[in-house]
C-alpha cells in the first residue's frame, strides 16, 4: 500500500531528539502532520518558544536541540533528510499570537490581527499545508471568531486548509462546531474536524451530529472533512483542563495558583464542580481519567491508575492528588482520560470523508498506545474483525484521501512517478500489540516500510535510514 500518513501528531520536537521515529515507522506511518492545536514551535520570538517549550514540556518534553530557528523555513530545515518520517507542516496559532501581542488573555486589536496575519502569510511562504488553533489551550483560547477568520482568511489565500481543536468537545461541541463551520464559510477556507469524536457522557446520544454537519455544509458546497482515532479514550496535559484565566501565564504560574488556598479552591470548583473552559464546559470525573506521564521519578507508580482509585488509596481527595502531583512535578503531568463512546467511535470511521490521526503523544510511562498501535488497530480490529471498513477504504483513508486533504501531489497512491513511500503488510496477520497497561509496544504483521525509495523497516527492523523529507502543500518534492 501507500505509506500511511498520520493527520493528527504532536511529535514536533521528539522526531528531531529520536530521528528514527520507531513508534510511527514500525507501524507503517512515512508522514507525520505535526503542528497542531496550535501549539508548536515556528516561527517564534524569544518568549514564543520560551511559553510552548515549558507549556508543552509534558508533550514533546525539552530535548537537548539547538533552539536557535525563528521561521517556519528554518524550523522545516531540521527535518529535511534528518529524519526517518516525512513531516508536513500546519501553521500553528499559538506562537503567531503571543509574537504579536505576547500572552495577554484578551482579544486583538485592529493592528495586532494585522501583525498576525503577515505572520500567516510568512509562514505559507514558507511551506506550511494550513493553519491550526487549540481553542481550549492558552493563548488561542483567548481568541475571539473574528481574529479566527481573518487568520483563516489569510491562509485560504495559499490554498491550505483549517484544522482547529474546537472551543468545547463537551457542553457547548455544537456551538464551537457551528463557530469553526462559520469561520470556514467566511474566510473561504476547506474545513477539517480533526480528532472529531463523539466525547462525555452528555454527548453520548449526539454522536450523528457530528456527521450530520458534515453533510450539511458539503451539499451547501463547503469542503468539510475528518479525521479521528479509533480508541474511546484521549489524552492532554493536566494543566490543559485548568481554566484559561490560570493557563494563560503558562504552566508555572498554574503551580504557584495550586499553593495559594483560595487560588486553589477557586480552580478545585471550576474544575470539579461547575466545569470551565478546559474541561470543555463538563466537570471532571476523576474516576475515568489517570496519569500517563509524570516528571519525578517517585511519581512513576502513578502512572497508569485512576485517579479516584489513587487518591482513595493514599488517603486523599482526587484534588488533592491533582494538586500534589502537579505541585511536585512542576506541571508536568499527562492524562489519559476514557470518555468516549465506541459506538460514536465506529459511526464516525464510517463517514466518506473520514481520514486517520492518531493524536499521539510520544513521550511518557504510559502514553495511550494509539501513539503506536493507532494504524494496525484500524485494520486489525475495524477491518478484519469488525468489517466496519473495508481493507479499500481503510487504506484510502490512510493515504490517498489523506495526502488530498493536505495537498500532497507526489505522494498517497501506488503508481509511477510518484515518491515511494510504501508499506507492506499481511493483512491476516497485523495486529496493534499498545495497551493501555503496556502502551509502548509495536504492531505486528508491517514487515517491510520504505519512505522516499529507501528502505526503513526491513524484516521488521528498523534499518537507521534517515530518509525523511519536510513536504510542502501543492508542490513536488526536490530531489
Amino acid at each position: 500500500t501507500p505509506g500511511f500518513i498520520d493527520l493528527h501528531t504532536h511529535s514536533d520536537l521528539q522526531i528531531l531528539a529520536n530521528p528514527r521515529h520507531e513508534p510511527k515507522l514500525m507501524q507503517g506511518v512515512t508522514t507525520d502532520v505535526i503542528g497542531q492545536d496550535g501549539l508548536s514551535y515556528a516561527p517564534c520570538n524569544e518568549e514564543a518558544l520560551e511559553f510552548f517549550l515549558e507549556m508543552n514540556k509534558s508533550i514533546n518534553g525539552r530535548p537537548d536541540l539547538d533552539y536557535d530557528w525563528r521561521t517556519v523555513r528554518e524550523f522545516l530545515a531540521r527535518f529535511d533528510r534528518r529524519v526517518a518520517c516525512n513531516v508536513a507542516y500546519l501553521l500553528p496559532h499559538g506562537p503567531i499570537r503571543i509574537m504579536a501581542m505576547g500572552t495577554g488573555a484578551r482579544t486583538a486589536t485592529a493592528s495586532e490581527l494585522a501583525d498576525m496575519c503577515e505572520l500567516v502569510a510568512e509562514g505559507m511562504r514558507d511551506g506550511c499545508i494550513g493553519f491550526s488553533t487549540g481553542l481550549t489551550y492558552a493563548p488561542m483560547m483567548h481568541a475571539d471568531t473574528h481574529e479566527l477568520t481573518e487568520l483563516c482568511r489569510a491562509s485560504a489565500r495559499w490554498d491550505s486548509v483549517f484544522m482547529p481543536h474546537l472551543r468545547s468537545y463537551g457542553r457547548d461541541v455544537v456551538e464551537a462546531t457551528e463557530e469553526a463551520v462559520g469561520i470556514a464559510r467566511a474566510s473561504g477556507i476547506p474545513l477539517h474536524l480533526t480528532h472529531h469524536q463523539c466525547v462525555f457522557p452528555i454527548n453520548r446520544d449526539k454522536y450523528e451530529y457530528y456527521l450530520e454537519v458534515i453533510d450539511r455544509e458539503r451539499a451547501a458546497g463547503y469542503d468539510v472533512t475528518c479525521d479521528s482515532y479509533p480508541y474511546v479514550a484521549g489524552s492532554t496535559y493536566l494543566v490543559g483542563m485548568f481554566p484559561g484565566w490560570a493557563q494563560s501565564q503558562g504552566r508555572a504560574a498554574v503551580v504557584r495558583l495550586l499553593q495559594d488556598p483560595d487560588a486553589n479552591e477557586r480552580l478545585r470548583v471550576e474544575v470539579e464542580e461547575t466545569g470551565c473552559d478546559g474541561t470543555h464546559g463538563v466537570a471532571v470525573d476523576w474516576s475515568r481519567v489517570q496519569f500517563s506521564s509524570v516528571a519525578r521519578p517517585e511519581w512513576t507508580s502513578a502512572c497508569g491508575q485512576r485517579l479516584d482509585a489513587l487518591a482513595a488509596a493514599r488517603g486523599m481527595r482526587p484534588w488533592e492528588l491533582v494538586t500534589r502531583a502537579l505541585i511536585d512535578n512542576d506541571g508536568e503531568v499527562n492524562i489519559v482520560a476514557f470518555i468516549g463512546h465506541e459506538h460514536a467511535v465506529q459511526y464516525i470511521m464510517g463517514h466518506p470523508t473520514h481520514m486517520v490521526g492518531s493524536d499521539g503523544i510520544l513521550t511518557g510511562l504510559n502514553p495511550h498506545p494509539r501513539v503506536y498501535g493507532t494504524f494496525a488497530r484500524y485494520l486489525a480490529r475495524y477491518v478484519r474483525e469488525l468489517g466496519v471498513l473495508t481493507w479499500e477504504q481503510c487504506i484510502r483513508k490512510m493515504t490517498g484521501a489523506s495526502a488530498q486533504r493536505i495537498g500532497l501531489v507526489d505522494r498517497g497512491l501506488v503508481k509511477v512517478g510518484l515518491c515511494a513511500d510504501l508499506v507492506i503488510f499481511d493483512p491476516e496477520t497485523v495486529q496493534d500489540t499498545a495497551t493501555f497497561e503496556s502502551p509502548r509496544q509495536y504492531p505486528e504483521g508491517i514487515p517491510y516500510v520504505v519512505v522516499n525509495g529507501q528502505v526503513v523497516k526491513d524484516g521488521g527492523e528498523h534499518t537507521g535510514v534517515l530518509a525523511g523529507r519536510a513536504l510542502r502543500r501543492g508542490q513536488p518534492t526536490p530531489a
